[in-house]
């Protein structure tokens, strides 16, 4: 939680100025709302927290399995699938948690979501955002679980998740925008699942036609069931891996 928030109140704050100045003279489209750059930063920053939360949030796993808790976990009655699904939705609940203090937090720095929103337009909107970080922490808990359950030493685990964490980071739109990417990392990031929770918690919480740092970002509703579609079939997918490593493991 300290780090997310150290990033708005230090990072966020000083490059918002810095991009907003440089940004200043740049034309904007007529009648499309300015979004500064804290307000754009700040759904990255929320992706970003519950990427890093949920990738080694597994890691329990590993010291459950070090010190034979996993292995009288495993001899119970509790069907296996149960322990995947529970440790995933614990991970869901922390996440949410962490999610709203950094919005929290953030309008209280200034960061312009729900900004003209209605109570029911609100409320929509942090459903959505619900939505898709607790089907994006499922995915990527499930991932970092079927990991924690086949490595054997911690430094491993660590060397993996640092591995998988900083490429999924930096090709996204987290804290930037993709428009001057290279071709290549431009098509990566369009299926990044960090860039697609990123563009709907921009959505939900900033709306659908705004532009920032000179770009015009108009989302439709194509775009965003596009980003519910890639994170359930992401975390489908790594449900399966889960269950499938889950089955045969033998502690």
């Amino acid at each position: 939680m300290i780090q997310p928030v150290m990033w708005l109140a230090f990072f966020g704050l000083a490059m918002s100025d810095s991009f907003d100045k440089l940004t200043s003279l740049v034309p904007t489209t007529s009648g499309v709302p300015v979004v500064d750059y804290l307000s754009y930063m700040g759904a990255g920053i929320i992706a970003m927290d519950v990427l890093f939360s949920s990738l080694f949030g597994g890691t329990t796993l590993m010291f459950d399995k070090k010190f034979s808790l996993l292995r009288e976990t495993l001899a119970s009655p509790v069907p296996r699938s149960h322990i995947i699904l529970g440790i995933g939705l614990s991970g869901v609940t922390k996440a949410l948690i962490q999610t709203f203090i950094i919005i929290g937090f953030g309008i209280l720095i200034g960061m312009d979501f729900f900004k003209g929103y209605s109570l029911a337009e609100t409320f929509i909107a942090i459903l959505g955002i619900t939505l898709l970080v607790a089907i994006f922490t499922l995915g990527f808990l499930f991932l970092s679980g079927s990991i924690a359950i086949t490595i054997e030493n911690p430094e491993g685990m660590q060397s993996i998740l640092t591995l998988l964490s900083m490429p999924l980071f930096f090709i996204s739109n987290a804290l930037y925008p993709i428009d001057a990417f290279p071709n290549i990392l431009k098509f990566l990031s369009m299926f990044n699942p960090l860039t697609l929770l990123a563009d709907g918690i921009r959505y939900f919480a900033l709306g659908s036609d705004f532009s920032v740092m000179g770009n015009h970002y108009s989302y439709t509703t194509a775009d965003i069931t596009f980003s519910f579609v890639g994170l359930i079939i992401f975390a489908l997918v790594m449900l399966s891996a889960a269950m499938w490593r889950f089955n045969k493991v033998d502690i």
